[in-house]
C-alpha cells in the first residue's frame, strides 16, 4: 500500500520544495543540518526523491545558492524602487538591502558567499550573469570614478557592505538600525579626490 503519509507534490514543484526544505535547515541548524534525508523528510518525502532532483549534496547546495541569489537580488531591488530615484539614496536603498537580508539570513549568506563565486563571471555581452551583481554595477554607474575607473568604485562599495554584514552577523554591530546609520555615515565621509570619488555625476556614466 501507499504511504499515506507523504506529502503528494507535482514532480516540478518538488524541486522547489526540497530547496526550501534545505534553507530552513540551514538557517535552523547551520551548514551541518543539511542533509539530502532530512530535506526529504521536511518536504515529506521519500529519502530517495532528491536523487531525481539533484546530483548529490552539491547539488543541492548549488540549487540553494541560486535560489538564495535570487532572494538577495529581489532584497536590494525592493530597496531600491522604494528610494528617491537619485542616485545617493538608491545607493543607500541598495546598501540596506544588502544588509538586512545577511542579518535575516546569515546561514543562508555565509553558505552562498563561501561557495566559489561566478559574481564576476561575464557573458558574451560583458556583463556579469549574476542578477544581484549587477544592480550593485548598476547602482554604482551614476558616480564619478577615480583613475581605477569603475570596476574600483563597484569592489570599494561592495567591500564596505560585506564589512558592515559581516560585523552585524558577529554581533559587533547590535542593531540592524545601527549598522545602517554607521554604514550611511561612512559613504557620506567619502573622500572628494582619491582611488574612488563617490561624487555624482551630471550626467549619468
Amino acid at each position: 500500500m501507499p504511504n499515506t503519509t507523504l506529502k503528494s507534490h507535482h514532480h516540478g514543484n518538488l524541486r522547489e520544495a526540497l530547496i526550501s526544505s534545505g534553507i530552513e535547515l540551514l538557517e535552523e541548524g547551520g551548514v551541518t543540518a543539511l542533509t539530502l534525508r532530512k530535506c526529504a523528510a521536511r518536504a515529506g518525502v521519500s529519502h530517495a526523491a532528491p536523487a531525481h532532483h539533484f546530483e548529490g549534496l552539491q547539488g543541492l547546495i548549488r540549487a540553494i545558492t541560486n535560489r538564495g541569489m535570487s532572494m538577495f537580488a529581489t532584497a536590494m531591488q525592493d530597496k531600491i524602487d522604494a528610494a528617491d530615484n537619485s542616485p545617493f539614496p538608491r545607493l543607500y536603498a541598495m546598501c540596506e538591502g544588502y544588509l538586512s537580508f545577511f542579518i535575516e539570513h546569515q546561514a543562508l549568506s555565509n553558505l552562498m558567499f563561501n561557495q566559489k563565486s561566478e559574481l564576476m563571471t561575464k557573458s558574451t555581452k560583458g556583463r556579469s550573469t549574476n542578477t544581484a551583481f549587477n544592480i550593485l554595477v548598476s547602482t554604482c554607474a551614476p558616480f564619478k570614478h577615480g583613475p581605477l575607473g569603475p570596476q574600483a568604485t563597484e569592489y570599494a562599495v561592495w567591500s564596505l557592505i560585506q564589512g558592515f554584514s559581516h560585523l552585524s552577523g558577529a554581533n559587533q554591530l547590535r542593531a540592524e538600525s545601527a549598522a545602517s546609520q554607521f554604514l550611511r555615515s561612512t559613504i557620506n565621509a567619502q573622500p572628494a579626490s582619491g582611488p574612488v570619488e563617490l561624487q555624482h555625476c551630471a550626467t549619468p556614466m
